[in-house]
């Protein structure tokens, strides 16, 4: 059974050239052996690309719709031996209907790079101003040695003379309905249709070799856990020293010991005495952006209450404007009492006899946490 290149790839039979790439790049980001060192990553990693050649290729692309797969048996489709020996499904229309086998030429040496992917961890803090890194990474750039023309010294490319120059060589063979021509890459050329007799003894010819570097990395302020800052043609350089890809950095967000995130807003948790939550109080914190700012308890806050601090929360990344902090109240009952204070709230309770405990029933509004008051929002309840 042809193997479901499309499917690997993750799109319709019908897809374009430019989606086909666009597929194929994001895939090979995510599996690259420089970010996923896996090995069920870097054989996905090999799935992928096989497919990609495949389908970017017209005259592959077209056996797999008709329902060959072009890599089996050394490249044929997995139909020769049914047919007397044709090379593949395609070569049995070629033999019907007419026409040898299209040329399509050599394939540039000089090939565009690949991006790369690098991650960063960042705290809280970081997120919120803004920093500029300077970062570690490792891909493949020009080599320096050659400028990425593969020669050593003065040497030139020559033309390959197993193809002459075309980057494919043509088969004849006979069949019960005549002869049947295909064509193939080159084995010599790989079909680039040019051969480096002194290829540069840094590089081996490929124009390009693995280096690490060092390049400062600007995070701008209000990045969250997830995004990416794409830098421009710092990625991997091409075969033959092709354009550089781009490179990602991609930004983890480590946890707050005080405050959480959500979206630009932050979010607190404030533990008040039952007194002072009954008197009114003042509580400072260390914001992320203001230092030390003071939330005010109005008395009588009841346990669960959230007080909102307009500004004070993360800036959003394009316009910079602020979110919001939300301090959560939580009310300390005390759990031991010493005789004087169990007096105090005696003599308290007398004062206010006509407050008492009741059962209320399960469906009553009721104050709660954060996701509670949510949940009573969005549903009535």
């Amino acid at each position: 059974m042809a193997r479901d290149y499309y499917g690997l790839l993750g799109v319709d039979k019908g897809v374009s050239d430019t989606e086909l790439k666009r597929a194929y790049r994001k895939l090979a980001r995510q599996y690259h052996p420089d970010v996923n060192p896996d090995e069920a990553a870097q054989a996905k990693f090999k799935e992928i690309s096989a497919a990609y050649e495949v389908l970017s290729d017209p005259e592959k692309r077209r056996i797999v719709d008709l329902g060959g797969d072009p890599l089996e048996n050394g490249g044929g489709n997995g139909f020769g031996g049914g047919f007397g020996g044709f090379g593949g499904l395609g070569d049995v229309f070629e033999a019907f209907f007419g026409g040898g086998a299209a040329s399509r030429g050599p394939v540039g040496r000089v090939r565009p790079g690949s991006d790369s992917l690098l991650r960063m961890r960042l705290d809280l803090t970081e997120c919120a101003t803004g920093v500029t890194k300077r970062v570690t990474v490792d891909t493949a750039v020009l080599c320096d040695r050659c400028q990425g023309r593969g020669t050593n010294g003065d040497s030139q490319p020559m033309r390959c003379d197993t193809c002459h120059g075309r980057g494919e060589v043509q088969t004849v063979q006979r069949s019960l309905l005549g002869q049947v021509m295909t064509s193939r890459p080159c084995p010599t050329c790989r079909g680039v249709g040019e051969v480096i007799p002194d290829p540069c003894h840094q590089c081996g010819g490929d124009g390009r070799v693995r280096a690490r570097r060092e390049i400062s990395v600007k995070i701008p302020a209000g990045v969250g856990d997830g995004m990416r800052v794409r830098l421009a043609a710092q990625g991997e350089v091409g075969p033959g020293g092709g354009p550089a890809g781009d490179l990602y950095v991609e930004v983890h967000e480590q946890a707050h010991d005080i405050f959480a995130r959500d979206g630009d807003d932050l979010h607190c948790h404030i533990s008040v005495p039952m007194v002072d939550a009954a008197l009114g109080t003042t509580v400072t914190v260390d914001a992320i952006l203001d230092g030390a700012t003071d939330i005010t308890i109005p008395a009588g806050t009841q346990p669960g209450a959230t007080i909102v601090l307009r500004g004070h929360g993360m800036p959003q990344l394009r316009t910079g404007a602020r979110g919001d902090l939300h301090a959560h109240v939580q009310v300390v009952v005390p759990e031991r009492l010493d005789n004087h204070d169990t007096e105090l709230l005696r003599q308290f309770k007398a004062h206010r006899d006509r407050e008492t405990a009741e059962v209320r029933s399960a469906h009553a509004p009721q104050s709660g946490g954060l996701f509670s008051r949510l949940r009573e929002t969005f549903t009535g309840r």
